[in-house]
Parts: C-alpha cells; sequence; structure tokens
C-alpha cells in the first residue's frame, strides 16, 4: 500500500519538472553540435545570406533570385548548391526552371532573426520595429473608419 508521502513525491517531482521545463536543454550530443556548426558556416557568407532573406516567405528561380540580389547566375547557383547539400534549401523542377525555397521553419526564423539581429547593431529604431509600427497604424486607421471615426 502506498503511503500519502508517495503521492506528495510525485506532485513535488511533477510540479518541479513544469517550472524547469522552459530552463533546461536536453543533452546535446556531438553530431548534433557538429550539424549546427555547420549550418552556421553555410550561414557566414553574405551572399548566402541575401539568398536565404530573397527566399523568405517565397520559391524563385535561379535567374530571378540571380536578378534580386545583383549576383551573376553561375554564382547563385554554387551557393544554392551549397545550400542545397546543407539541407537549408529545397528545390521544385518547373519544365527547365528549377526553383528555391527555404527548407523549413526553422532556418527562415532563423535567418529572420540573424537579420533582425544585424539591423539591431546598426540601428536605435530598426527597420523590422518601424514596419511592425506601420502595420499597427494601418490597423487603428482601419479600426477608426470602421467606427466611422475621422
Amino acid at each position: 500500500m502506498r503511503s500519502s508521502g508517495d503521492g506528495l513525491a510525485c506532485l513535488t517531482w511533477i510540479y518541479n519538472l513544469r517550472m524547469n521545463a522552459d530552463s533546461q536543454h536536453p543533452g546535446l550530443d556531438d553530431e548534433q553540435a557538429y550539424l549546427a556548426a555547420e549550418v552556421f558556416q553555410l550561414l557566414a557568407d553574405p551572399t548566402r545570406i541575401r539568398l536565404l532573406w530573397a527566399l523568405v516567405g517565397r520559391e524563385m528561380p535561379v535567374n530571378e533570385l540571380a536578378l534580386r540580389i545583383g549576383k551573376p547566375g553561375p554564382a547563385v547557383s554554387q551557393h544554392l548548391a551549397k545550400l542545397r547539400l546543407g539541407r537549408l534549401v529545397l528545390t521544385r523542377r518547373a519544365g527547365t526552371s528549377v526553383y528555391y525555397r527555404i527548407a523549413n521553419e526553422h532556418i527562415e526564423q532563423l535567418v529572420t532573426d540573424a537579420v533582425y539581429n544585424a539591423e539591431h547593431a546598426t540601428s536605435d529604431h530598426p527597420a523590422h520595429h518601424r514596419a511592425a509600427e506601420d502595420a499597427g497604424d494601418v490597423l487603428a486607421l482601419s479600426r477608426r473608419l470602421e467606427r466611422g471615426a475621422p
């Protein structure tokens, strides 16, 4: 038969588990650390950052990406090949065109956070904050107009 102390110990354990869930990370094994470092190595090139930034939320063919970032097509293709080998981008073929997109939401968030962090390093009022404020102004104006207020 279990004592009431066993139940209290179990509840204490569950409470501690919940309280520490956000502050603890599981161990990172050598392979995971190596793969994460490879991702950062791939991101350590400004051309690749610009390519990934152009792909946030969309897919594009090589020629359009080359125009967007102002680099020659063959150079863009070489960078995209490295990003594809690193599983940071995926491809889709449509006729003779190959379309690229970011592989998953984690890569997209990593690139977005890196760009936004760089904006903070160069400005007291970064562009992404101004865009959010402008969107808030548009929303507020829309609400005022819905209520019939000027």
